[in-house]
Formats: C-alpha cells, sequence, structure tokens
C-alpha cells in the first residue's frame, strides 16, 4: 500500500504497524502487531488516572490461533456482574418487533437484519421504556448487535461490574468454521466447513470501559481492532494470474438495483456486447428480476425484451459467503466470468464500522475471492472519495496517500477506507484490481433521475429550499450519466486496469454555487458550517419535509457531521489520469455540475417535494415598467374611449424565462370605459414568442407576445384582458414591437372591448433598458450579468419574431416561380 499522510508524531507507531500488516506482517504475528496498535492508540494516563487505569488494562494478552487472533479477546478476572448474555437476549426481543422477521439474534445486527433509521430511533424508546436502559441514540448505529448494547448498558449503569464483565469469545471452537449469515451475522456451521474466504472472525464485542478517545473525534479502538483483523484476511485469498487483456464478454455485477449500479448496467449492454449477470438480493430468480426492472424503472431506464435476454439475475446476498450462491453455480462462475465489477455497498452515514463492515468489506473480499478463483479476472471495485474524509488533509488526487484511519470517524468512510487497503494487499496475490472512486453522485443530466438518499441530493435540496449556503471549499461532484460512463469505459478497456481513478469531474467552488443559484432566481445566504446547520435543522423542524428526513438525522449525528465537515472543508479531488483515459476513448470530457446540468435534477427535487423552485411571491431577481397608452371601444366599433396601463415586468428567475418563456406582470388598468377607478391586475403573465417551435401553416402574422391579464376593480368586480403583439412582414418593425392588440371582458364573459395599446417611443429606451432593476442582493458584477442575459436573450427572442413573417414571405415568392405540384392543385 502507499503510505498515508505523515503528519502526526502521535500516530507514527500505529500508522507503521497498519503498513506492516499491509506488507505482510513485518515479521511480527497478527496478536502482536494489533497489541502494538492498541498501545498506540491509547494515550498515557497520568496523575490519579494512572494507577485506575493500570488497574482497569491487563497485564497479559494470551496468544490466539486461528483467524480469531485478528480479535482481542482479554481474559478477565470472574466477578459477580450482571447477566450480559440475559440482556443481550432481552434487548434482542425488544428489537426483533422493528424487524421485518420479528425477531433477532443477540449477535445480528439491527440494520441489516432490515431495520431503519426510524425503528433505530422508536428502539431507543422502548429500551427505555421497558428495560430502562438509556442507549444513546449514535450507540445504536455505531454498532446495532444486541449484545453490544448490553455492553454498553451495562457499562453506564454499573461501571465496576462492566469493567470486569468477561469479553464475549469470537475464538471457534476446535471443528468448527464461523461465517456470516444472511444478516451479515456469525453462525456456527459445525463441522463443515463454510464457503467463502477462509474463516472470518465475527465483528469484537468490547466492553465500552475500554474506549478511551474523546467521542467523535477519532476512530473507536474497537472499530481499529476491527478493521485490521478485515485487513489481514486479504492475505487469505487465493493466487492468481494475469486475466486475457480483452474486452470482457460476460460480467458479474453487483447492486445494479442501485443508483450508480443500475446506470452501468445500461451502459455495459449499450457500449459492449457483453452479457451482465446481476447479483440481486431476492428470495428467488422471479423476484430478483422483478426487483431489478423496478429499479431500471425507477430511474428512468428502459425495461425492454432486449435488456432481458442479455441479463441474468442471481438471487444472492453480498453479505453472505459466496455470496449466498449454490457451489455448484459458484464454481461455474469461477471458471466462466470475464470480469468482476462490485458497485454494491451499504450507503449509511449514521451506522458505525461493525453495522458495515459484512456489506462494504466483507462483500468486497467475497468478489475478490471469485475474481482470483478459477479463470483469472479483473475486479473493478466501486471505492469513494470518501477514503480521503480525514479533516484537514491536504491532496486527494488519484496516487496521494489516503486518510489516516484512526482519524475516520463515521462508519461509511472506515469500511470504504478498509476496502480499498484489503483490495491493495489483494493485488500482491497477482489480482489485477481497478478502484473507481466517485465524489457525490448527482442526478443525470437528461431524464433528472437521482437518488433520494445520496448526501449530495439532500444538501442541494436544502441550498435551494431554504436559500442558505454553508461556506465551504470544494464540492466534489459528478452526475451519474457522466460516472457511469466512465466507469465502464474502464471496464470495458483492458489497458485502463488495476490502477485508481477519482470520478468526481470538475469540483465546484462556493462562488460557483452561489452564482449558479443567483442565476437560478435563488439568491442564498452564505453561512459558516455550524450557522447553517443549526438553521437548516430549524427550518426542517418548524417545516418537516419527509424527503428530507435522512438529512435532518445526518445533521444531528456527531459521527456524520464530522464526514460532512471533511466532506465540505477538504480540497479539491483532481484526476489526471481519468482526465487522460477520458479523452483516448473519446468521452465527453468532465465538466462542472453547473446549473444547466443540475437543471433536470432540480426539478424533479422540486416536483417531489424536496426542494423549492423560484416563485413569482419571491423577492424578484429582475423588473422594469411598461407603460402603454391608447384606446378601446366595444367589439367592432371605432376604440374612441381613453385606455392606459402602467405595469411591471419581473422574473422571478432565468429558469422562468428559459423553460417557461413567461414574465410576471403588476400594475394597473386606466380605462373609463370599464370602471372609473384604475384596476389592478391581481395576477398576469407575459408571455415571449409563445408560438415558437409550432410550425406557422400560412399567414403573415406572428405573435411576438402574448399577454393575459387578471383585473379587479374597486367594488371587487373580475375582468380579463388578453392583447397581442404581433409580427409582420411589413417595415413598421419598431411598432410592431411596441403595439398591443387587446381585448377586454368580464370574468366568465366574452370580450366587451377592443382596441390597442402602444409603449410611447420616448419611454421604451428609459423604461425597459436603462430603468431595469436587479435584486440589490447581488453583487455589482452579478447584476451587469442579469442585465445583459435578459437583454441578450430578449433581443434574439425579438430578432427571430421579426424575421419569420419576411422569411415566409420570401418562401411565398419562390413558390410562384415554380409548377404547382399535381397534391398541391389539389388543395
Amino acid at each position: 500500500m502507499r503510505e498515508v499522510n505523515e503528519d502526526a508524531s502521535a500516530y507514527a507507531g500505529q500508522r507503521a504497524t497498519a503498513e506492516a500488516i499491509e506488507r505482510g506482517g513485518g515479521g511480527l504475528s497478527v496478536d502482536a502487531l494489533l497489541a502494538k496498535v492498541r498501545t498506540a492508540a491509547a494515550p498515557t494516563p497520568t496523575g490519579s488516572d494512572a494507577g485506575a487505569a493500570a488497574a482497569a488494562v491487563p497485564d497479559v494478552v494470551p496468544d490466539m490461533e486461528g483467524p480469531a487472533a485478528a480479535v482481542l479477546d482479554v481474559e478477565r478476572p470472574a466477578a459477580a456482574v450482571p447477566d450480559v448474555e440475559a440482556l443481550a437476549a432481552a434487548i434482542a426481543a425488544v428489537a426483533g418487533r422493528h424487524l421485518p422477521e420479528g425477531h433477532l439474534s443477540p449477535d445480528a445486527d439491527f440494520f441489516d437484519a432490515g431495520g431503519t433509521s426510524v425503528g433505530a430511533v422508536e428502539l431507543v424508546a422502548a429500551l427505555e421504556d421497558e428495560l430502562g436502559m438509556e442507549i444513546d441514540l449514535d450507540d445504536v448505529f455505531a454498532d446495532a448487535r444486541p449484545t453490544s448494547l448490553a455492553h454498553r448498558g451495562l457499562s453506564t449503569a454499573h461501571p465496576t461490574a462492566a469493567l470486569s464483565a468477561p469479553a464475549v469469545s469470537q475464538t471457534p471452537t476446535p471443528g468448527t468454521t464461523w461465517a456470516p449469515d444472511t444478516a451479515g451475522t456469525a453462525t456456527s456451521e459445525g463441522t463443515v466447513p463454510a464457503p467463502g474466504i477462509l474463516p472470518v472472525p465475527a465483528p469484537r464485542t468490547a466492553p465500552a470501559a475500554a474506549v478511551i478517545p474523546a467521542p467523535y473525534s477519532a476512530a473507536r479502538p474497537e472499530d481499529l481492532d476491527q478493521i485490521l483483523a478485515d485487513l489481514a484476511l486479504a492475505d487469505r485469498l487465493p493466487w492468481t494470474g494475469d486475466p486475457e487483456p480483452l474486452p470482457p464478454r460476460r460480467i458479474l455485477l453487483t447492486g445494479a438495483t442501485g443508483f450508480l449500479g443500475s446506470h452501468m448496467l445500461l451502459d455495459l449492454l449499450r457500449h459492449s456486447d457483453a452479457h451482465v449477470y446481476c447479483l440481486v438480493r431476492a428470495a428467488d430468480e422471479e423476484a430478483a428480476l422483478g426487483r431489478l426492472g423496478e429499479a431500471l424503472k425507477k430511474y428512468e431506464l428502459p425495461w425492454s425484451s432486449e435488456v432481458r435476454r442479455r441479463v441474468t439475475v442471481l438471487p444472492g446476498d453480498i453479505r453472505r459467503p459466496h455470496l449466498g450462491l449454490s457451489d455448484e453455480l459458484w464454481t461455474t462462475l469461477t471458471h466462466e466470468l470475464d470480469s468482476v465489477v462490485g458497485v454494491a455497498a451499504a450507503v449509511d452515514f449514521l451506522r458505525g464500522y461493525q453495522s458495515l463492515r459484512q456489506s462494504n468489506v466483507i462483500g468486497s473480499l467475497t468478489l475478490a475471492e471469485l475474481a482470483a478463483t478459477g479463470r483469472p479476472k479483473p475486479l473493478h471495485h466501486i471505492s469513494s472519495i470518501a477514503v480521503f474524509n480525514e479533516v484537514g488533509i491536504t491532496a486527494m488526487g488519484e496516487d496521494d496517500p489516503l486518510a489516516h484511519v484512526d482519524r475516520l470517524v463515521a462508519g461509511y468512510d472506515q469500511t470504504k477506507w478498509a476496502a480499498e487497503v484489503a483490495l491493495r494487499r489483494a493485488r500482491d496475490h497477482g489480482l489485477i484490481v481497478t478502484a473507481l472512486r466517485p465524489g457525490g453522485i448527482g442526478g443525470h443530466t437528461r431524464t433528472g433521475a437521482y437518488n433520494p438518499q445520496d448526501l449530495s441530493s439532500g444538501l442541494l435540496s436544502a441550498f435551494g429550499r431554504f436559500r442558505t449556503v454553508p461556506a465551504f471549499h470544494h464540492l466534489n461532484a459528478a452526475p451519474v450519466d457522466w460516472v457511469s460512463r466512465v466507469a465502464v469505459g474502464v471496464v470495458c478497456e483492458p489497458d485502463a486496469w488495476g490502477y485508481d481513478y477519482n470520478l468526481t469531474g470538475v469540483p465546484n467552488t462556493l462562488d460557483d454555487v452561489v452564482r449558479d443559484m443567483a442565476l437560478g432566481g435563488m439568491h442564498a445566504r452564505v453561512q459558516d458550517w455550524d450557522e447553517w446547520r443549526t438553521h437548516a435543522l430549524a427550518r426542517l423542524e418548524a417545516e418537516p419535509v419527509p424527503e428530507l428526513a435522512f438529512l435532518t438525522r445526518v445533521l444531528r449525528s456527531p459521527t456524520a457531521l464530522k464526514l460532512c465537515e471533511a466532506t465540505l472543508k477538504g480540497p479539491a479531488a483532481t484526476a489526471e489520469r481519468t482526465a487522460a483515459l477520458v479523452e483516448a476513448l473519446g468521452l465527453r470530457p468532465a465538466a462542472r455540475y453547473d446549473a444547466q446540468a443540475q437543471l433536470r435534477t432540480f426539478e424533479r427535487l422540486a416536483q417531489d417535494g424536496l426542494a423549492r423552485l423560484p416563485h413569482k411571491d419571491d423577492q424578484p431577481y429582475l423588473w422594469f415598467s411598461e407603460t402603454t397608452e391608447g384606446g378601446v371601444g366595444p367589439v367592432g366599433a371605432p376604440a374612441d374611449t381613453p385606455c392606459s396601463m402602467a405595469l411591471t415586468l419581473s422574473l422571478a428567475s432565468m429558469y422562468q424565462l428559459v423553460k417557461e418563456r413567461r414574465v410576471d406582470v403588476t400594475g394597473e388598468l386606466t380605462c373609463a370605459a370599464v370602471h372609473p377607478e384604475p384596476l389592478v391586475v391581481e395576477h398576469g403573465d407575459v408571455w415571449i414568442r409563445p408560438e415558437e417551435g409550432i410550425p406557422q401553416r400560412h399567414g403573415m402574422r406572428h405573435r411576438l407576445l402574448s399577454y393575459r391579464l387578471a383585473l379587479r376593480d374597486a367594488e371587487g368586480g373580475r375582468w380579463w384582458l388578453e392583447g397581442h403583439k404581433y409580427a409582420r412582414a411589413r417595415r413598421d418593425v419598431w411598432r410592431q414591437t411596441r403595439a398591443l392588440t387587446v381585448e377586454i371582458g368580464r370574468e366568465g364573459a366574452p370580450a366587451t372591448l377592443a382596441g390597442e395599446l402602444v409603449v410611447p417611443a420616448d419611454t421604451y429606451l428609459r423604461d425597459q433598458v436603462d430603468g431595469i432593476k436587479v435584486d440589490p442582493r447581488l453583487t455589482s458584477q452579478e447584476k451587469r450579468a442579469a442585465k445583459l442575459t435578459w437583454l441578450a436573450w430578449f433581443g434574439l427572442e425579438m430578432g427571430r419574431g421579426l424575421l419569420g413573417p419576411f422569411a415566409r414571405a420570401a418562401a411565398d415568392l419562390l413558390d410562384l416561380r415554380r409548377t404547382p405540384t399535381p397534391s398541391e392543385h389539389h388543395r
């Protein structure tokens, strides 16, 4: 493994030990290495604390054999302590009521068994009500096994007893093999050797009293122990040779029902001739096929007969030995597959390492075993930029050192780090491993499909909904269609195998995001991180949004906040190797995930209730006045009654202009033929070139602008006004842009008045060019950009509209000079 950041002497011994493990142990046993790590990780007690610490820590760490040596099992003197097993069983019984299956084993993880974040909240409340246990919600997310919760509960209620309570032994008895079951827990399989990577030590349950570091500032010692034990499993992988350097024809894909995996499945089918085997967690093939189809439809991807013809679903589970497949099918795959693509992962920023390791670490090692067994196959592992999520890290290049694992607090970050480092060690066994590291995965630039549980989607929704942005350095995010296409390009190009790639696109800066939001009519106020978090939580509590409930939990979790802090304060990820590959393959180069790229996604977010588009009631982004004068009269009679309008035309956002071609209208109408007093415009709209895109079959009069106003008189009577500015093939072009033909009538009745109103020539430039006002919260540069953008767009549309009738006239003249066709004779 490459060396990682070396900047703190306090961690130097621990880092050296970890690297020694990666290189094969450096002559030390796993027991000795773990003992060194534990010694380096624990601060030296001073004063009166030293005696207590000496009494709490055993003097001898017994040697252990087999894979359980990776787990420290300290013998402690017997003492009269509360029954840990009985308490764990009681906790399991309570937890089972919050699970789909209705039961939970004491050593099984609550979340792996189907528990949700909401269920975890209910579990904490139930444990306090029924068992009198005060368990912190973050403790449940960190390690949700009843046995671990029992130890933590006892350490709080009986510190001395917990200190002397024996740890749960993870050492298999002779002739017994431990292997993860469907829930990712340890189950005894008797004397029958379990399939999969050699015996896997079950997660260690350490007494809570041994946890010394300050909470949420560093990784828990028991998590570090488990990480090191899991890294050692890579040494048990088979040795293998180089695969054939040919584009794959038979690919195993995991995670095909997820956001990125489903897009990669379609890209693999579109850009290769491969047949794809999709591992889907389901009871049988029919259920797996249905689940895959629903996932593709959810993300607006095709689920056609051609797709089904080239896809084979395999009911299984990434958390189980041999992926939950039969021995026969496993053996067949080891000899027939050309490539293994691992996308499946448990993405949860609240759960701890112990809860996520089975899916994210052990599952990755199982895929490595499949790739290394039988026919040599490359393994393409979807990692994450989260392997750099250490607060204060200075560089995130493709070949830069990863974060210090002991400074990664969030379980998700720890599991992605452990999986990538373990697979690096698998390279020493001859396995070709490609690490693909996306950052935030944004929505599809064309369909707008997005992942509702992705942190970047949640933050984007909060930015737009609350019009506030936390001060950050860079957002390393790219749209899913670009990430998927580049990842598939790597899978299908043998020369690209075996390297590390950052699939992060072009990072967004704080100025980029604020400018994009301002252009969209959403002026955002920048706050520091703590202020933004407090404000966002207050808004989410005052205006609950069910779809953003996960973001609320993230912002309340101390461990998840560390992940957010590292993400927002980290440097820009660099990707020179990825850029060179994209150019070599002729793919679309990386571009900033800007307002235009996010447009469809933001529309979907707003449609689903996560975000809020600019509204006419918001502070206008840009506005100007328009005055018209003229006359109206009864329909069919002379227009001899004076009439005038004083209007204000405004834009809530440039999005409104480009997407709807519409301008909001307020103001007054003064017309004695309607009412002696001025009428107020309650709401109104102006559409620019409303017939754009609609073919004009005949006629020399094309609509430039269409007005529709709802009016209210002094007595509360309601009226409507409809008007149009027309372009004609005549020389009075200047007047055409100012003359408005109008009709007026009572609400629900036909027009009773008609006439023409004209913008005075001396007010047009003064009001509609020089008099443009822009949101005062924008900077001077942004104000100039807003004016120029509006004038350029509106001028172009008017020019195209005025040119239309002349082009039609020219076409008609050319038609007169040719001989009519037989079909034209019959018209």
